[in-house]
């Protein structure tokens, strides 16, 4: 797929207009996004995709466009796992609910930059060298086998990462957020707020997951331009989405386990892939493996039929028990029970407020080591 410079400046230039527009909306009427607001929004952002990949598929064929369509798709799921994360950061930072979009837009930014550097990275380094391709598949299997395991538990707390805690270092911060300003001066000294600091926590807590996306959306296509424009599209419309799902976050228990065999599936197709473009000499002498490989049909349907069927039941499970929602009451015991002591008047932890999140444990998500 040959993309022209012209391309790629109009690709960044009509992203920068959308975001330029969206944040004066907000900062012209800073408010509580509300449902209704929230749908529209989202489906402003799909139909954005959709178009997109109807024009590629209109001036540079279907293969291409069903490439996009399955990594935009992947994205946008695995994006999904990270509003749970994105839940427990607002919670710990107790940002107010009028600021809420503002914070995820421009972490957002932060992040789609961070991952334009990363995208730019793995095209460069997957066009000089194909074997690559088996370290990526090793991420993904691995990352799949941790979903797989962690199943249905949930993390508790948010942990500052590396880079934060360094940047509380090296800046004074206000204890409370002032407005939706990031930086003042108190005494002719310059703080930064809050805000600035749950912002950069938005966008340096992204880019840890995207150590598996990525790796994800190039076992799907390698064209840099629709990893790219995939990423960015399922990045703008994913702020919207946390406030559109709300609550339906926490029903979706097996997400964990669709994200595993999804991650999974698209790691057994890089490994084949790299062995049919194998140049290791440890590996059939150097020469590639005649393997088969996974088209994109096939693809793109394994990647939605995972999610339909994950989806269905986990609100299936979550109707027939609702208890397995975290902010659901332990029902109550009955008098004289021996058990009543230990579990009377317990709850689980309530939804948005640190408690919420499947599997997906980031203990040790630090981007900078």
């Amino acid at each position: 797929m040959t993309v022209p410079t012209w391309l790629w400046f109009a690709t960044i230039g009509g992203l920068v207009a959308i975001i330029l527009a969206d944040l004066f909306l907000v900062d012209n009427k800073p408010h509580a996004v509300t449902i209704r607001e929230a749908t529209r929004w989202v489906l402003f952002y799909v139909a954005l995709a959709v178009v997109f990949g109807l024009g590629i598929w209109l001036f540079a064929g279907g293969t291409y466009a069903g490439e996009f369509f399955a990594g935009y798709i992947t994205e946008y799921s695995l994006s999904v796992d990270n509003l749970f994360v994105f839940v427990i950061i607002m919670a710990t930072f107790k940002v107010p609910a009028i600021h809420q979009h503002r914070v995820l837009l421009i972490g957002i930014v932060i992040a789609l930059i961070m991952r334009g550097a990363f995208i730019a990275i793995g095209a460069a380094a997957i066009e000089r060298f194909s074997w690559v391709f088996y370290l990526f598949a090793a991420v993904l299997i691995y990352t799949a086998i941790n979903l797989a395991r962690q199943g249905t538990d949930h993390d508790e707390e948010f942990t500052e990462n590396r880079a934060l805690r360094l940047l509380r270092r090296m800046l004074p911060v206000t204890e409370d957020f002032l407005g939706s300003r990031s930086f003042v001066k108190v005494d002719g000294k310059r703080w930064v707020t809050p805000m600035l600091i749950v912002m950069f926590a938005i966008g340096s807590t992204d880019l840890l997951f995207a150590l598996d996306s990525i790796p994800a959306i190039f076992g799907l296509t390698q064209e840099a331009y629709l990893v790219f424009t995939a990423n960015a599209f399922a990045l703008m419309g994913l702020r919207q989405l946390y406030f559109l799902l709300g609550g339906l976050l926490e029903k979706l228990i097996y997400l964990s386990y669709g994200l595993a065999i999804i991650l999974g599936f698209i790691g057994v197709k890089l490994v084949l892939h790299a062995l049919h473009e194998n140049s290791l000499p440890f590996i059939n002498g150097g020469d590639p493996v005649p393997v088969p490989e996974v088209g994109i049909a096939v693809s793109l349907s394994v990647i939605v039929g995972v999610l339909a069927i994950t989806t269905v039941a986990s609100l299936v499970k979550v109707r027939r028990d609702p208890s397995v929602v975290p902010g659901t009451p332990v029902p109550a015991v009955a008098a004289g029970d021996d058990t009543a002591a230990a579990v009377g008047g317990a709850e689980r932890a309530p939804a948005g407020t640190g408690g919420g999140r499947p599997a997906r444990r980031r203990d040790d998500a630090d981007p900078t080591g």
